[in-house]
């Protein structure tokens, strides 16, 4: 009996233990998907808390390290050729925030460009009309000490004035050095010239000219539109050749004579040039690095780059690629054939028959028979009859200490300044 009532009971129970059982069945499989969601989301958050972190870790390096590295660039004149420091989390490249930074850097480089680009223009502008003034003062300046010259042939006149002029050349040198960097022209309009006398023109324009060694004599003569360039670019190898040499020591002057041209050797017995040095002059003279003013070194060193200016310009080749055998530099500004003019029949008779006396003939090398112009260029004068009489005697080899030694240097400078131009001949 008591088994039967158990039964009973039992079979009463069931449908509750079933209901019972259902319910906890479903409640599981929810919480387990809850646990699953909450999981999914606690990964979503901690990817968001890392792609937060690499957001701040790219803000930081964009204002640490590719922002300065791009305005250094920038500063030193190399923008063109910056390299990114890139994003420390490549995965952020092709996002929003990488599309961002680039857009930073690439907006802080035209900025930077075009104000760099303004104070260029700024900077030539104002550069230029300094130049211009003193030119004209420096030009007013050496006529009237070529008329004091010319009017007044006492000795101890001339031991006084000649260096004036002298200084007042190589000033004019230095001007036109700066204004050739910014891009005006050398400034002289010349008939072709003997080749000897282009190279004595770059001699007279130096201070140290007594230390220069011309050996050789060439019968070549170059182009009128390119001897005020070989000028120029002569005495700044010249000068820059006695300045980083020894006092006591010459630099020697040579020419060789190659199939395309001519070429004119200048060696010193200098401190020479590292090997970087001479790749940086290399770079200079082959005037194909833009000049910029405001990116000028302290104190700035201007002869190197307006060789290469005046190289690139006019069509000859300057180097200083090699070593010169005393240990110092060797320079060679190469002359093309097609800047080298045919002397006429006049200058070759003139030149057969020893009209135009060079200055190796002198003890100073600078002094010469014939009468020549501040920068060491001949000077022809009208009257060559029987009856024609000099306006001054000839200069002569002097004593020690004498003013006439220096004469012929300056004599005739008012005739070859007549033909002084401030725009380059289209021709």
């Amino acid at each position: 009996m008591s088994t039967l009532i158990q039964d009973v009971a039992l079979l009463a129970a069931a449908p509750a233990a079933v209901s019972m059982g259902a319910a906890a069945l479903h409640y599981r499989r929810k919480a387990s998907a809850q646990l699953a969601r909450n999981r999914a989301l606690e990964v979503r958050a901690r990817d968001a808390e890392q792609r937060v972190a690499a957001r701040d870790e790219e803000a930081q390096r964009l204002c640490a390290v590719r922002l300065p590295a791009l305005v250094n660039a920038l500063d030193r004149g190399d923008g063109g050729s910056f390299i990114d420091a890139g994003l420390l989390h490549p995965q952020l490249a092709e996002t929003q925030t990488g599309a961002a930074h680039q857009a930073v850097l690439q907006q802080v480089s035209s900025l930077a460009w075009e104000a760099s680009e303004r104070a260029e223009g700024a900077s030539r502008a104002a550069v230029q009309a300094v130049v211009r003034s003193l030119q004209s003062l420096m030009n007013e300046q050496q006529i009237a000490v070529t008329a004091l010259l010319e009017s007044q042939h006492d000795e101890k006149t001339l031991q006084l004035a000649i260096p004036i002029d002298h200084s007042g050349s190589q000033l004019a040198r230095r001007a036109q050095v700066v204004g050739v960097l910014t891009g005006m022209w050398p400034g002289r309009q010349r008939d072709d010239a003997p080749l000897m006398d282009a190279v004595r023109g770059g001699v007279s324009r130096i201070r140290d000219y007594q230390r220069v060694r011309i050996t050789g004599e060439r019968t070549e003569q170059v182009a009128g539109r390119v001897v005020e360039p070989v000028v120029l670019a002569v005495a700044e190898l010249l000068d820059n050749a006695a300045r980083h040499s020894e006092p006591g020591t010459m630099v020697d002057v040579w020419y060789i004579e190659a199939h395309n041209g001519i070429s004119i050797v200048i060696e010193d017995a200098g401190i020479g040039l590292s090997p970087e040095e001479r790749e940086r002059a290399s770079r200079l003279l082959s005037g194909r690095t833009p000049v910029r003013l405001t990116e000028l070194r302290t104190p700035p060193r201007f002869g190197f780059q307006a060789i290469g200016l005046l190289a690139a310009r006019y069509g000859f080749h300057v180097s200083v690629e090699q070593q010169s055998v005393h240990g110092g530099v060797r320079a060679v500004l190469h002359l093309p054939r097609a800047l080298l003019a045919v002397p006429t029949a006049a200058q070759s008779v003139a030149s057969s028959t020893g009209e135009l006396a060079h200055a190796a003939a002198s003890p100073d090398p600078i002094g010469q028979a014939y009468p020549v112009a501040g920068d060491g260029l001949p000077v022809r004068r009208r009257g060559t009859g029987p009856g024609f009489q000099p306006s001054a005697p000839g200069a002569v080899p002097p004593a020690a200490g004498a003013g006439r030694s220096l004469a012929a240097f300056v004599r005739g400078t008012a005739s070859a300044r007549s033909k002084s131009s401030e725009q380059e001949p289209t021709a």
